[in-house]
């Protein structure tokens, strides 16, 4: 059953949030996860969530989205990413 990382994110510092985005696609990778929304145009169709920069990933498991989340590997990135944004996070199980 897969896992994802489902993330809404509105950049406060963008030269900092340029550097993690660098960062980032490799720790990903690494831990056999991939894009599958990154960015792009969002339209609000129910609620008051703020249009903001969303960002899903997938990974095999629920535990391999754990795994990457919590990494050694995505250590640095996450705290520019902190550092950078507002951000919501969930991890999330798929069907």
């Amino acid at each position: 059953m897969a896992g994802y990382i489902i993330a809404t994110i509105e950049v406060t510092d963008p030269e900092k949030f340029e550097v993690y985005r660098g960062q980032v696609p490799a720790t990903i990778e690494k831990h056999g996860g991939r894009y599958l929304v990154r960015g792009g145009q969002v339209q609000v169709v129910e609620g008051d969530q703020p249009e903001r920069r969303t960002v899903v990933l997938e990974f095999d498991s629920l535990e391999k989205a754990r795994e990457w989340y919590y990494s050694d590997d995505y250590a640095g990135p996450k705290e520019l990413r902190i550092q950078s944004t507002v951000s919501n996070v969930m991890i999330v199980e798929g069907l």
